[in-house]
Parts: structure tokens; C-alpha cells; sequence
């Protein structure tokens, strides 16, 4: 299977006390790198959820949210320490008696955080239960959205793979048409010219035939063939697929390029630019693959 380095999961995590949400955003990277987004009291587990990402992915940046809410049962109003509001009331009171000022509350004056019972809602079990039931889904959201987008860019780069293979074909029928025309195109101007030039002919085809190997472009197009079928056999395999392809577009595109370097037909030299603009294109895709 083949994995995209772009996607996105949500999972949710529910229990009498508490509700988590947890969104996970990835996009292309070349190593890895992950982003949290969420309450401290969370940061106990960041090295375990780092960990857990790390064993499902390979490569990606990450970004992580984690978000979460009390249920009805077990309201902010359930930790608010008595002992702390008295003596709050307590004070005040004092205070304002003998200044003969009133002072009123309502209920909500008390909902700030110097009114809670001290307490670490890392050590809350009930809340870190919610978070990794939600964070796993999410997980598993984000690797199945993943393979979708893989399996796309998988089909995309098939389809410029075989419009690269169309070109190369065309450039493979008329390797040795092209080495005889020149061929014959050279013998055809010694013999116009010979008597003026007075050059050898045994001496002329020696240079002509190594004027011929050096535009022989049969080894390019064996080099690309293996390419080609190691391109297929990676795209087969699946896995960790995207420095592969970026490594063997480069060798595509140098073998290309000689082609085109070597040749002076147009027909050549107009497949040789449609061949490197497909390259391109699966390199583009081949970068957002895991």
C-alpha cells in the first residue's frame, strides 16, 4: 500500500465525565515534525502520543488538537472549594463593614481558577482514558485518509508513467533509423566534397564510425527500460515509496537529457521535452508520498 503524507483524522473519546476531541492535520515533510496544540494538562503524554506516531508513520509534519469539555455530571461547579470561598467571603466582608460599602456576588464571581480545589488533571484517569481513546481513532482516521489520497496519487502517477513510456517507445523504434540517415547523409556529402578534399576514404568512415557511436543512444534507452521496471516494482511493493521515486526520476531525467543532447531530429527533441515534462509531473506527486 501506498501512503500520501497528506490527510486528515478525528476521533472522539467519551465517558460519564469527560469528552475529547482530537484532530490530527499532516502534510508533506521531508523527516518528520510534530506541532500540539492543547492544555497543558495534556503535556504528560505528549512523548507517548509522539511515539505512537511515530510507530504508524513515517514521515509527515503533524499537527495535533486536543480539545475537551466536562459532561453535565461533572461541572466546573463540582470542584469549587468551599473552604476557599468562605474564607473569600469571610474577608470581604470584613472589609466592607467597616468601610459601610455592600458588595454582592453572584455565583459565576466564583468560577475562577483561585476557587478550584487544587488538583492535576494529568493524574485524572477518567480524563487521560477520554484523550487516548480519542487520539487512537484519530490515529487510524488520519492513516485511512492517508492510503486514500496515496491510492490517488498512485493512479496519477501511473497514468504520466505511461505517457513517459508512449514517447521513450517512439524514441526506441527510431534509434537506429536515426544513426543510419546520419550515416548516409555523411557518406552522401564525402562523396560531393572528396575530390576537393582530397581526404582518404578508408580514413573518413573510421571517423564516421565513431562520429556513430557517440550519438548511439542504445544505452540510454536500456538504462531507462530498468528504470522503468524499477519504478514498477516499487509502485507494486508499496511501503516507503517516496525517496525511491524522487531517486529514480533523477536517473530518468539524466538519461533524458543525454538523449536529447545526442539527438538532432526534431521529432526526437520534441519527445525527449514531453518525456522530461512527465517526469516532472510524477516527481511533483512522488514528494507527497510517504
Amino acid at each position: 500500500m501506498i501512503y500520501s503524507m497528506t490527510g486528515f483524522g478525528r476521533g472522539e473519546g467519551n465517558n460519564d465525565d469527560y469528552a475529547v476531541t482530537v484532530e490530527l492535520k499532516s502534510v508533506n515533510h521531508r523527516f518528520k515534525d510534530t506541532r500540539f496544540k492543547m492544555s497543558s494538562a495534556f503535556n504528560s503524554i505528549e512523548l507517548d502520543m509522539k511515539k505512537r506516531l511515530n510507530e504508524k508513520f513515517k514521515r509527515g509534519s503533524f499537527d495535533i488538537f486536543v480539545n475537551y469539555k466536562r459532561s453535565e455530571s461533572n461541572s466546573k461547579f463540582a470542584d469549587i472549594d468551599s473552604d476557599k470561598v468562605k474564607s473569600f467571603i469571610s474577608s470581604i466582608k470584613e472589609m466592607t463593614e467597616g468601610a459601610g460599602v455592600q458588595v454582592t456576588a453572584d455565583a459565576t464571581s466564583f468560577l475562577r481558577n483561585e476557587f478550584y480545589v487544587d488538583q492535576d488533571l494529568s493524574k485524572d484517569k477518567r480524563l487521560m482514558s477520554a484523550t487516548w481513546e480519542a487520539f487512537d481513532a484519530a490515529v487510524e482516521s488520519l492513516s485511512a485518509s492517508r492510503l486514500s489520497e496515496g491510492e490517488k496519487m498512485l493512479k496519477v502517477i501511473q497514468n504520466h508513467k505511461k505517457q513517459y513510456e508512449g514517447f521513450y517507445q517512439f524514441i526506441n523504434s527510431k534509434a537506429d533509423s536515426f544513426q543510419e540517415s546520419v550515416e548516409e547523409k555523411l557518406k552522401k556529402r564525402f562523396h560531393e566534397y572528396a575530390s576537393e578534399l582530397n581526404v582518404d576514404e578508408p580514413r573518413f568512415m573510421q571517423e564516421v564510425i565513431y562520429y556513430l557511436e557517440k550519438l548511439d543512444v542504445h544505452e540510454e534507452i536500456n538504462r531507462i527500460q530498468a528504470h522503468l521496471e524499477k519504478l514498477d516494482k516499487i509502485l507494486s511493493d508499496g511501503g516507503e515509496v517516496g525517496r525511491q521515486i524522487d531517486f529514480l526520476i533523477q536517473e530518468l531525467n539524466r538519461e533524458t537529457n543525454t538523449i536529447g543532447s545526442k539527438s538532432n531530429l526534431k521529432d526526437i527533441s520534441d519527445s525527449v521535452v514531453q518525456m522530461k515534462v512527465q517526469l516532472e509531473k510524477i516527481r511533483e506527486q512522488g514528494l507527497n508520498l510517504e
